[in-house]
């Protein structure tokens, strides 16, 4: 897929097929999130991959907003160090966002689906992914070939109009 495709078929999926991912395939899904882009270079990232079903059912747990985990082929945990004050903290959430970003478009260009999540309950979290003392977890990245529609351009996306998102100049 042409990485205009790939940005043009993202989308969140939820709801996965019973069909492993190739080891390769996950392998070139983290690779995407290590090269991300990150705020001087810092590169702050630990990806905890899981595919064990008891695993996941336990992580989707972690934010009401994360059950699509459970039924997932694989969950990358993005994790970091606790922030020292409130400018690593943001630094941090930035590049996350892109390493987030770039995983997702890596697997949709390989035809898997992909769901984001946060982590309410970092307790939980440290205790399912056997995190160490001064970690969290701050993102969830949820991968799995889509039970449902393929992964292919979306022709209508549920998208704020260009001319109401984009000013030139000036707003």
């Amino acid at each position: 897929m042409e990485t205009w495709d790939a940005i043009r078929a993202r989308r969140n999926v939820r709801e996965y097929a019973d069909r492993d991912i190739a080891r390769a395939d996950l392998e070139r899904v983290l690779e995407a999130g290590r090269r991300a882009p990150s705020s001087r270079n810092w590169q702050p990232w630990h990806f905890v991959v899981v595919t064990d079903r008891a695993q996941l059912t336990q992580l989707a747990k972690v934010w009401q907003g994360a059950s699509h985990v459970a039924s997932s082929r694989a969950t990358v945990a993005l994790v970091a160090t606790e922030p020292e004050d409130d400018l690593h903290r943001e630094w941090l959430l930035y590049d996350f966002g892109q390493a987030t970003a770039n995983m997702m478009l890596a697997a949709a260009d390989l035809g898997i689906g992909s769901g984001h999540a946060a982590v309410r309950d970092q307790e939980a979290a440290r205790q399912v992914l056997g995190l160490p003392e001064g970690y969290e977890c701050v993102y969830l990245v949820a991968l799995g070939y889509p039970a449902g529609r393929r992964i292919e351009p979306v022709r209508n996306p549920d998208r704020r109009p260009f001319d109401e998102v984009v000013h030139w100049g000036r707003w």
